[in-house]
């Protein structure tokens, strides 16, 4: 199982989904969690006619505001932490966008999962931006926690997407610790006659089998267009509490671009969402 976690608590939004479903991980793992909360300061800071001197207060004024809310966030974890009796760690991490992202994604790097919260589909604040960052530097699975996600985190009936390729490769051992302890495994292909022969969902129940690991497949056509809302359909129809996926992205420059499923699962995911990039 997992025994080493971090988790991104947001300060611009509720922080209780990520919260509530990372406490309730490392109790049921008996696992370590550390929390971070990230306040950053902009950079478009006006024109101000005194000088160097009054932008350089304007600020120091901004970082420790964004400081303290990070504080106040985490404040609201550890009260949870201490409440669920589980080992814990938190710090807060302010400064520019930049280096807010850069200190995040390299504290992401040692951990066994990262433990983060969909955005607002409509937002883009810094807490909405953060997680499809860590995706994508990271270099191990995060797990998405939806926005309307309340109680305890479970992974009892587990589902893997399943297209054969090296990113849903890598999300299936990424996760296994969820697919060793699950009650119950569906694989999903959609398309099934895109996925390369030697990868197909057949062979792929085959090596899940060799490990003991009986699963259900589920296959069905859907046009591009429906791909994302398909899964989630299954999801429904199987009473999944955990989907399994490689998020397809990249970062470049400032900007990070997506494919369509990642960017749609981002913006409308129904139930918590491991992937690994």
């Amino acid at each position: 199982m997992f025994k080493d976690l971090l988790v991104h608590i947001p300060t611009e939004r509720s922080p209780r989904p990520a919260i509530d479903a990372s406490v309730s991980l490392a109790m049921s793992a008996s696992a370590h969690l550390d929390a971070i909360a990230t306040g950053y300061a902009s950079t478009n800071v006006p024109f101000l006619a005194e000088g160097g001197a009054a932008i350089a207060s304007s600020l120091q004024f901004e970082y420790e505001r964004a400081l303290e809310r990070a504080e106040a966030a985490l404040r609201v974890f550890e009260v949870e932490a201490k409440n669920a009796r589980i080992n814990y760690g938190r710090y807060a991490l302010n400064g520019t966008l930049a280096d807010a992202v850069a200190k995040a994604g390299a504290a992401a790097r040692l951990y066994d999962l990262t433990i983060v919260s969909q955005g607002d589909p409509e937002g883009d604040t810094f807490d909405d931006r953060l997680p499809k960052e860590l995706l994508v530097q990271a270099g191990g699975p995060l797990l998405f926690i939806p926005y309307t996600f309340r109680g305890a985190f479970k992974a009892a009936r587990v589902g893997i997407c399943w297209d054969g390729s090296r990113l849903a490769a890598r999300a299936l051992r990424d996760a296994m610790p969820f697919i060793i302890d699950a009650a119950a495994l569906t694989t999903i292909t959609l398309n099934a006659s895109e996925v390369p022969p030697d990868a197909s969902p057949e062979r792929l129940l085959t090596h899940l089998a060799r490990k003991g690991l009986p699963a259900k497949a589920v296959s069905l056509q859907a046009d591009r267009s429906d791909l994302q809302a398909s899964i989630l359909s299954i999801a429904a129809d199987e009473s999944l509490d955990l989907l399994i996926m490689g998020g397809y992205g990249h970062s470049r420059l400032q900007e990070t671009v997506f494919g369509g499923v990642t960017q749609e699962m981002f913006r409308s995911m129904t139930v918590p969402v491991m992937m690994s990039h």
